[in-house]
């Protein structure tokens, strides 16, 4: 009966992922972005240097999707850069009064 309730208790709902990145997760995120930003400039040199007017336009395409990617990985850790800072700056400022 007591690793019943063990085991239960291992399984507990989380409704939110935890307000932290892990190493790992700095990790992923930090070659994502370099990833997306290596692509970007590949495609654009490509589309500078290819002369049919329709893979141009494809190459362009691919070039917007992966700045797209990139843009939103930045707003992802910049969001929540703002969402971990904001009760340590009210912690700080309650701790001043």
């Amino acid at each position: 009966m007591n690793q019943q309730q063990q085991a239960q208790g291992q399984q507990a709902y989380m409704p939110q992922p935890p307000a932290i990145i892990s190493t790992k997760d700095h990790l992923y995120l930090e070659d994502m972005l370099s990833w997306n930003l290596n692509a970007i400039k590949k495609a654009h040199f490509f589309a500078q240097n290819v002369q049919d007017p329709d893979i141009q336009r494809a190459i362009t395409q691919m070039a917007q999707m992966h700045q797209r990617h990139y843009q939103t990985l930045l707003n992802h850790i910049q969001q929540h850069l703002q969402t971990t800072q904001q009760p340590a700056q009210t912690n700080q400022m309650g701790g001043m009064q």
